[in-house]
Protein backbone atom coordinates (compact mmCIF):
# COMPACT_ATOMS: atom_id res chain seq x y z
CA UNK A 1 0.00 0.00 0.00
CA UNK A 2 1.23 3.49 -0.87
CA UNK A 3 0.43 6.26 1.61
CA UNK A 4 -0.06 9.89 0.66
CA UNK A 5 2.73 12.23 1.72
CA UNK A 6 0.44 15.03 2.83
CA UNK A 7 1.56 18.67 2.43
CA UNK A 8 0.31 20.90 5.25
CA UNK A 9 0.30 24.65 5.85
CA UNK A 10 3.80 25.70 6.95
CA UNK A 11 2.89 28.15 9.72
CA UNK A 12 -0.25 28.76 11.79
CA UNK A 13 -1.02 31.52 14.26
CA UNK A 14 -4.26 31.40 16.23
CA UNK A 15 -5.92 33.80 18.65
CA UNK A 16 -8.05 36.89 19.02
CA UNK A 17 -6.04 39.86 17.84
CA UNK A 18 -3.53 37.76 15.92
CA UNK A 19 -4.38 39.78 12.80
CA UNK A 20 -2.27 42.57 14.30
CA UNK A 21 0.81 40.36 13.94
CA UNK A 22 0.52 40.19 10.15
CA UNK A 23 3.04 43.01 9.59
CA UNK A 24 5.63 41.20 11.71
CA UNK A 25 4.86 37.83 10.13
CA UNK A 26 5.23 38.89 6.50
CA UNK A 27 8.18 41.27 6.99
CA UNK A 28 10.87 38.62 6.28
CA UNK A 29 9.14 37.70 3.00
CA UNK A 30 9.17 41.21 1.55
CA UNK A 31 11.43 41.80 -1.45
CA UNK A 32 12.64 45.21 -2.62
CA UNK A 33 10.27 46.81 -5.12
CA UNK A 34 7.89 43.85 -5.05
CA UNK A 35 4.63 44.61 -3.23
CA UNK A 36 2.57 42.49 -0.95
CA UNK A 37 -0.89 42.26 -2.52
CA UNK A 38 -3.80 42.06 -0.10
CA UNK A 39 -6.69 40.31 -1.84
CA UNK A 40 -9.68 41.33 0.27
CA UNK A 41 -13.32 40.19 0.06
CA UNK A 42 -15.30 43.11 -1.42
CA UNK A 43 -17.66 42.81 1.59
CA UNK A 44 -15.05 44.86 3.48
CA UNK A 45 -14.60 47.60 0.87
CA UNK A 46 -16.28 50.27 2.99
CA UNK A 47 -15.47 48.78 6.38
CA UNK A 48 -12.56 50.89 7.54
CA UNK A 49 -12.24 49.14 10.91
CA UNK A 50 -10.59 46.21 9.09
CA UNK A 51 -9.05 48.01 6.11
CA UNK A 52 -7.24 50.50 8.35
CA UNK A 53 -5.49 47.60 10.12
CA UNK A 54 -3.96 46.15 6.93
CA UNK A 55 -0.19 46.76 7.22
CA UNK A 56 0.54 48.49 3.91
CA UNK A 57 4.20 49.24 3.22
CA UNK A 58 5.87 50.84 0.18
CA UNK A 59 3.98 49.98 -2.99
CA UNK A 60 1.74 47.37 -1.37
CA UNK A 61 -1.70 47.12 -2.94
CA UNK A 62 -5.20 46.22 -1.76
CA UNK A 63 -7.34 44.48 -4.38
CA UNK A 64 -10.99 44.03 -3.50
CA UNK A 65 -12.01 40.62 -4.81
CA UNK A 66 -15.46 40.35 -6.34
CA UNK A 67 -16.73 37.11 -4.85
CA UNK A 68 -20.39 37.72 -5.68
CA UNK A 69 -19.97 34.52 -7.68
CA UNK A 70 -17.59 31.70 -6.91
CA UNK A 71 -14.10 32.09 -8.42
CA UNK A 72 -13.80 31.52 -12.15
CA UNK A 73 -10.61 30.60 -13.95
CA UNK A 74 -11.03 33.69 -16.14
CA UNK A 75 -11.06 35.93 -13.05
CA UNK A 76 -7.95 34.26 -11.63
CA UNK A 77 -6.14 34.68 -14.94
CA UNK A 78 -7.15 38.34 -15.21
CA UNK A 79 -5.96 39.15 -11.68
CA UNK A 80 -2.64 37.40 -12.18
CA UNK A 81 -2.09 39.10 -15.56
CA UNK A 82 -2.83 42.54 -14.10
CA UNK A 83 -0.31 42.01 -11.30
CA UNK A 84 2.36 40.68 -13.67
CA UNK A 85 1.79 43.52 -16.14
CA UNK A 86 2.00 46.11 -13.37
CA UNK A 87 4.77 44.76 -11.13
CA UNK A 88 6.44 41.90 -12.96
CA UNK A 89 6.16 39.87 -9.80
CA UNK A 90 5.10 40.37 -6.19
CA UNK A 91 6.42 39.46 -2.75
CA UNK A 92 3.22 37.67 -1.86
CA UNK A 93 -0.55 37.35 -1.97
CA UNK A 94 -2.50 37.75 1.29
CA UNK A 95 -6.11 36.56 1.06
CA UNK A 96 -8.54 38.09 3.56
CA UNK A 97 -12.13 36.85 3.41
CA UNK A 98 -14.27 33.75 3.12
CA UNK A 99 -13.60 30.51 1.28
CA UNK A 100 -13.90 32.06 -2.19
CA UNK A 101 -11.29 34.70 -1.33
CA UNK A 102 -9.02 32.00 0.13
CA UNK A 103 -9.31 30.02 -3.11
CA UNK A 104 -8.65 33.12 -5.23
CA UNK A 105 -5.54 33.98 -3.24
CA UNK A 106 -4.14 30.47 -3.62
CA UNK A 107 -4.92 30.36 -7.34
CA UNK A 108 -3.50 33.82 -8.11
CA UNK A 109 -0.34 32.93 -6.18
CA UNK A 110 0.12 29.82 -8.32
CA UNK A 111 -0.59 31.63 -11.59
CA UNK A 112 2.06 34.27 -10.86
CA UNK A 113 4.66 31.57 -11.55
CA UNK A 114 2.93 29.02 -13.79
CA UNK A 115 2.29 29.47 -17.54
CA UNK A 116 -1.02 29.30 -19.35
CA UNK A 117 -4.47 29.49 -17.80
CA UNK A 118 -5.58 28.31 -14.38
CA UNK A 119 -8.05 26.09 -16.27
CA UNK A 120 -5.03 24.06 -17.42
CA UNK A 121 -4.41 23.03 -13.82
CA UNK A 122 -7.91 21.94 -12.79
CA UNK A 123 -7.31 18.41 -11.61
CA UNK A 124 -4.89 16.51 -9.42
CA UNK A 125 -1.17 17.30 -9.24
CA UNK A 126 -0.98 19.25 -12.50
CA UNK A 127 0.78 22.27 -10.94
CA UNK A 128 4.55 21.84 -11.27
CA UNK A 129 5.97 25.17 -10.04
CA UNK A 130 5.47 26.78 -6.61
CA UNK A 131 3.53 30.04 -6.55
CA UNK A 132 4.58 33.21 -4.78
CA UNK A 133 4.38 33.44 -0.98
CA UNK A 134 0.75 33.27 0.15
CA UNK A 135 -1.11 33.90 3.40
CA UNK A 136 -4.71 32.98 4.24
CA UNK A 137 -6.71 35.02 6.75
CA UNK A 138 -10.30 33.70 6.98
CA UNK A 139 -13.15 36.01 8.00
CA UNK A 140 -15.74 33.21 7.84
CA UNK A 141 -15.41 29.76 9.38
CA UNK A 142 -16.37 26.47 7.80
CA UNK A 143 -14.92 25.87 4.36
CA UNK A 144 -11.53 24.62 5.54
CA UNK A 145 -10.04 26.45 2.53
CA UNK A 146 -7.39 27.84 4.85
CA UNK A 147 -5.80 24.38 5.19
CA UNK A 148 -6.77 22.52 2.02
CA UNK A 149 -4.52 21.54 -0.90
CA UNK A 150 -7.12 22.64 -3.42
CA UNK A 151 -8.49 25.88 -4.78
CA UNK A 152 -11.96 25.30 -6.18
CA UNK A 153 -12.54 27.08 -9.50
CA UNK A 154 -15.25 27.13 -12.15
CA UNK A 155 -13.65 26.76 -15.56
CA UNK A 156 -15.03 26.72 -19.09
CA UNK A 157 -15.90 23.02 -18.93
CA UNK A 158 -15.81 21.99 -15.27
CA UNK A 159 -15.88 23.06 -11.66
CA UNK A 160 -12.78 21.50 -10.15
CA UNK A 161 -9.91 22.48 -7.93
CA UNK A 162 -6.23 23.03 -8.59
CA UNK A 163 -5.28 20.14 -6.30
CA UNK A 164 -1.55 20.07 -5.65
CA UNK A 165 1.19 20.14 -3.03
CA UNK A 166 1.94 23.70 -4.13
CA UNK A 167 -1.59 24.92 -3.35
CA UNK A 168 -1.60 25.12 0.50
CA UNK A 169 -0.88 28.46 2.13
CA UNK A 170 2.58 29.16 3.48
CA UNK A 171 0.98 30.88 6.47
CA UNK A 172 -2.50 31.17 7.94
CA UNK A 173 -3.72 33.64 10.54
CA UNK A 174 -6.74 32.38 12.51
CA UNK A 175 -8.29 35.34 14.33
CA UNK A 176 -11.85 34.49 15.45
CA UNK A 177 -12.60 38.19 16.04
CA UNK A 178 -12.58 38.71 12.27
CA UNK A 179 -15.71 36.55 11.87
CA UNK A 180 -17.91 38.84 13.95
CA UNK A 181 -20.59 40.73 12.05
CA UNK A 182 -20.88 38.30 9.15
CA UNK A 183 -24.36 38.06 7.58
CA UNK A 184 -26.35 35.41 9.47
CA UNK A 185 -27.33 33.22 6.50
CA UNK A 186 -23.88 33.35 4.92
CA UNK A 187 -22.21 32.45 8.20
CA UNK A 188 -24.61 29.51 8.65
CA UNK A 189 -24.12 28.14 5.14
CA UNK A 190 -20.34 28.35 5.55
CA UNK A 191 -20.46 26.69 8.97
CA UNK A 192 -22.59 23.90 7.53
CA UNK A 193 -19.89 23.29 4.93
CA UNK A 194 -17.73 22.18 7.84
CA UNK A 195 -20.49 20.04 9.36
CA UNK A 196 -21.12 18.35 6.00
CA UNK A 197 -17.36 17.80 5.51
CA UNK A 198 -17.34 15.90 8.79
CA UNK A 199 -20.35 13.70 8.02
CA UNK A 200 -19.01 12.82 4.57
CA UNK A 201 -15.50 12.12 5.83
CA UNK A 202 -16.54 10.09 8.88
CA UNK A 203 -18.99 7.96 6.88
CA UNK A 204 -16.78 7.55 3.82
CA UNK A 205 -14.89 4.48 2.61
CA UNK A 206 -11.58 6.41 2.72
CA UNK A 207 -11.83 6.91 6.49
CA UNK A 208 -8.65 6.41 8.50
CA UNK A 209 -7.50 7.34 12.00
CA UNK A 210 -5.90 10.59 10.81
CA UNK A 211 -9.15 11.79 9.22
CA UNK A 212 -11.27 10.33 11.99
CA UNK A 213 -9.39 12.15 14.76
CA UNK A 214 -9.80 15.56 13.16
CA UNK A 215 -13.31 14.86 11.86
CA UNK A 216 -14.68 13.73 15.22
CA UNK A 217 -13.35 16.85 16.95
CA UNK A 218 -14.70 19.16 14.25
CA UNK A 219 -18.09 17.46 14.43
CA UNK A 220 -18.14 17.77 18.23
CA UNK A 221 -17.43 21.52 17.95
CA UNK A 222 -20.12 21.99 15.27
CA UNK A 223 -22.69 20.24 17.42
CA UNK A 224 -21.76 22.32 20.45
CA UNK A 225 -22.02 25.57 18.49
CA UNK A 226 -25.16 24.86 16.46
CA UNK A 227 -27.17 22.70 18.87
CA UNK A 228 -25.71 23.19 22.35
CA UNK A 229 -25.87 26.98 22.64
CA UNK A 230 -28.87 29.27 23.02
CA UNK A 231 -26.91 32.50 22.50
CA UNK A 232 -24.12 33.04 19.98
CA UNK A 233 -21.05 34.49 21.68
CA UNK A 234 -17.29 34.88 21.22
CA UNK A 235 -16.75 31.31 22.35
CA UNK A 236 -18.90 30.09 19.45
CA UNK A 237 -16.72 32.01 16.98
CA UNK A 238 -13.58 30.55 18.57
CA UNK A 239 -14.91 26.99 18.42
CA UNK A 240 -16.22 27.27 14.87
CA UNK A 241 -12.90 28.58 13.59
CA UNK A 242 -11.15 25.55 15.05
CA UNK A 243 -13.90 23.28 13.69
CA UNK A 244 -13.20 24.68 10.22
CA UNK A 245 -9.48 23.99 10.62
CA UNK A 246 -10.01 20.45 11.93
CA UNK A 247 -12.70 19.72 9.32
CA UNK A 248 -10.34 20.81 6.57
CA UNK A 249 -7.63 18.57 7.98
CA UNK A 250 -10.06 15.65 8.13
CA UNK A 251 -10.94 15.74 4.44
CA UNK A 252 -7.33 16.43 3.46
CA UNK A 253 -6.42 12.82 4.19
CA UNK A 254 -9.74 11.33 3.10
CA UNK A 255 -12.43 12.96 0.93
CA UNK A 256 -15.88 14.52 0.92
CA UNK A 257 -18.88 12.73 -0.53
CA UNK A 258 -22.32 12.88 -2.14
CA UNK A 259 -23.32 16.41 -1.08
CA UNK A 260 -20.18 17.98 -2.50
CA UNK A 261 -20.20 15.88 -5.67
CA UNK A 262 -23.80 16.89 -6.40
CA UNK A 263 -23.46 20.54 -5.38
CA UNK A 264 -20.57 20.99 -7.82
CA UNK A 265 -23.09 20.48 -10.62
CA UNK A 266 -25.44 23.09 -9.15
CA UNK A 267 -22.60 25.58 -8.79
CA UNK A 268 -21.34 25.05 -12.33
CA UNK A 269 -24.75 25.48 -13.99
CA UNK A 270 -26.55 27.91 -11.69
CA UNK A 271 -23.68 29.71 -9.98
CA UNK A 272 -24.94 28.53 -6.59
CA UNK A 273 -22.50 29.45 -3.82
CA UNK A 274 -20.64 26.47 -2.38
CA UNK A 275 -22.06 26.55 1.14
CA UNK A 276 -25.62 27.23 -0.04
CA UNK A 277 -25.38 24.47 -2.63
CA UNK A 278 -24.19 21.96 -0.05
CA UNK A 279 -27.14 22.83 2.19
CA UNK A 280 -29.65 22.57 -0.69
CA UNK A 281 -28.31 19.12 -1.54
CA UNK A 282 -27.70 17.77 1.96
CA UNK A 283 -31.30 18.60 2.92
CA UNK A 284 -32.37 15.73 0.58
CA UNK A 285 -29.72 13.09 1.30
CA UNK A 286 -31.50 10.97 3.91
CA UNK A 287 -30.83 7.80 1.89
CA UNK A 288 -27.08 8.37 2.19
CA UNK A 289 -26.61 10.14 5.55
CA UNK A 290 -29.84 9.62 7.56
CA UNK A 291 -28.59 10.68 10.99
CA UNK A 292 -26.56 13.57 9.64
CA UNK A 293 -29.47 14.96 7.64
CA UNK A 294 -31.80 14.65 10.63
CA UNK A 295 -29.37 16.63 12.79
CA UNK A 296 -28.80 19.16 9.99
CA UNK A 297 -32.54 19.83 9.80
CA UNK A 298 -32.59 20.47 13.56
CA UNK A 299 -29.82 23.05 13.12
CA UNK A 300 -31.73 24.75 10.29
CA UNK A 301 -34.84 25.07 12.44
CA UNK A 302 -32.97 26.18 15.56
CA UNK A 303 -31.17 28.97 13.69
CA UNK A 304 -34.21 29.94 11.59
CA UNK A 305 -32.53 29.52 8.23
CA UNK A 306 -34.45 29.22 4.96
CA UNK A 307 -32.88 26.68 2.61
CA UNK A 308 -33.64 27.64 -1.02
CA UNK A 309 -36.21 25.43 -2.75
CA UNK A 310 -37.18 24.65 -6.35
CA UNK A 311 -33.81 25.76 -7.73
CA UNK A 312 -33.86 23.14 -10.51
CA UNK A 313 -37.50 23.63 -11.46
CA UNK A 314 -37.95 24.27 -15.17
CA UNK A 315 -34.44 23.23 -16.22
CA UNK A 316 -34.06 21.59 -19.63
CA UNK A 317 -32.78 18.08 -20.27
CA UNK A 318 -29.58 19.62 -21.60
CA UNK A 319 -29.08 21.58 -18.37
CA UNK A 320 -29.70 18.51 -16.23
CA UNK A 321 -27.19 16.60 -18.37
CA UNK A 322 -24.55 19.29 -17.81
CA UNK A 323 -25.00 19.12 -14.02
CA UNK A 324 -24.82 15.33 -14.15
CA UNK A 325 -21.64 15.44 -16.26
CA UNK A 326 -19.94 17.80 -13.81
CA UNK A 327 -21.03 15.77 -10.80
CA UNK A 328 -20.01 12.37 -12.20
CA UNK A 329 -16.61 13.87 -13.00
CA UNK A 330 -15.89 13.98 -9.26
CA UNK A 331 -14.81 10.33 -9.13
CA UNK A 332 -12.82 10.43 -5.83
CA UNK A 333 -15.82 11.93 -4.01
CA UNK A 334 -18.20 9.26 -5.30
CA UNK A 335 -15.74 6.48 -4.50
CA UNK A 336 -15.37 7.75 -0.94
CA UNK A 337 -19.15 7.86 -0.55
CA UNK A 338 -20.18 4.64 -2.29
CA UNK A 339 -17.07 2.50 -2.77
CA UNK A 340 -15.16 1.34 -5.83
CA UNK A 341 -18.31 0.22 -7.65
CA UNK A 342 -19.91 3.65 -7.28
CA UNK A 343 -20.64 3.92 -11.02
CA UNK A 344 -22.96 0.93 -10.81
CA UNK A 345 -24.85 2.57 -7.96
CA UNK A 346 -24.98 6.20 -9.06
CA UNK A 347 -26.45 5.98 -12.54
CA UNK A 348 -27.33 9.06 -14.58
CA UNK A 349 -31.01 8.28 -14.01
CA UNK A 350 -30.62 8.12 -10.23
CA UNK A 351 -28.63 11.35 -10.18
CA UNK A 352 -31.21 13.08 -12.40
CA UNK A 353 -33.97 12.07 -9.98
CA UNK A 354 -31.89 13.52 -7.12
CA UNK A 355 -31.36 16.83 -8.90
CA UNK A 356 -35.09 17.09 -9.57
CA UNK A 357 -35.73 17.21 -5.80
CA UNK A 358 -33.90 20.50 -5.28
Amino acid sequence: MKFRNFKMVDYVVYGRGSFDQVDEIIAPRRKDGQPMVFLVDHFFENKNELISRIPLRGNDKIVFADVTNEPKTTYVDALAKELKDTYGTVSGIIGIGGGSTMDLAKAVSLMMNNPGSSADYQGWDLVKVPGVYKVGIPTLSGTGAEVSRTTVLTGPVRKLGMNSDFTPFDQIVLDPALTQGAPKNQAFYTGMDCYIHCIESLEGTFLNEFSKSYGEKALELCREVYLGREVWDDDCDDKLMMASYAGGMSIAYSQVGVAHAVSYGLSFLLGTKHGVGNCIVFDHLEEFYPEGVKEFKEMVVKHQIDIPKNVTKGLTDEQFDKMIDVSLGMAPLWENALGKNWQEQMTRERLRALYEKF
